[in-house]
């Protein structure tokens, strides 16, 4: 299963990402949509989960979102420090117990295995802000596990 990973579009589609995510079976937005024409730009692609980033006023999607794609379970949510999860997100993190977090925010790619789970920023998709590379990402799921793919845009 191919799982097409973005966050911090801040209503901007690159043209680049139908071409990037032809093909993926799911994609997740980890927030910072912008305007709902992203989502459904998405969908365009294939079915979209996604979540409110903090700039995300008047849009009517959840803080968090708990979905199974490929025999795993992924804990979507925006804002994430992977190091010390706030009180709210470890309770929730305890319960779900998910396989991987996918969150967004800082702008920056981030893969790092904490424990038994899986801590993925695909990094912005955004118009290019600060010095940091604009990016997404594909999570390759098979029964040999999770292989992440980064894409520059």
């Amino acid at each position: 299963m191919k799982i097409g990973i973005i966050s911090d579009t801040h209503n901007f589609f690159d043209p680049k990402i139908p071409k990037i995510f032809k093909g993926v079976d799911h994609i997740l937005h980890a927030g910072d949509i912008g305007q709902p024409q992203i989502i459904h730009q998405l969908e365009s692609i294939a079915p979209v989960t996604a979540v409110l980033g903090n700039t995300d006023v008047g849009l009517h999607y959840r803080q968090t979102e708990v979905v199974k794609l490929g025999g795993r379970k992924f804990l979507v949510h925006h804002i994430v420090d992977a190091q010390r999860p706030s009180e709210v997100l470890q309770r929730r993190l305890s319960r779900e117990n998910p396989d991987v977090v996918v969150f967004g925010h800082t702008h920056k790619p981030f893969n790092e295995l904490i424990g038994h789970t899986l801590y993925f920023n695909p990094g912005s998709a955004g118009k290019k802000r600060f010095s940091l590379p604009r990016t997404l990402a594909i999570l390759h799921c098979d029964a040999k596990g999770i292989r992440p793919e980064y894409f520059d845009l």
